[in-house]
């Protein structure tokens, strides 16, 4: 019982530490900044870029982003 009372103390430290990082993408000139609770914080677009190409590179951006941020999730919890 107490093990796992552990886990969830060491999973909500782990929680509170990621709130704190800023995880970047970039791709084309188009730029998503996104913190550890994956709440996006900042977008930036390419000018030169029409609509479709603007959606493109932030939706592959958007993605990547996400896989980053599990990624760093993950290393945390099971270090």
């Amino acid at each position: 019982m107490f093990d796992k009372l552990r886990d969830l103390k060491k999973i909500k430290d782990i929680q509170d530490s990621f709130k704190k990082e800023r995880f970047d993408a970039e791709k084309d000139g188009v730029k998503i900044s996104m913190n550890g609770n994956f709440e996006v914080e900042e977008i930036i677009l390419n000018p030169d870029f029409n609509n479709e190409k603007n959606q493109e590179a932030l939706k592959q951006n958007f993605n990547d982003l996400v896989k980053q941020v599990q990624m760093n999730l993950a290393k945390q919890f099971f270090k």
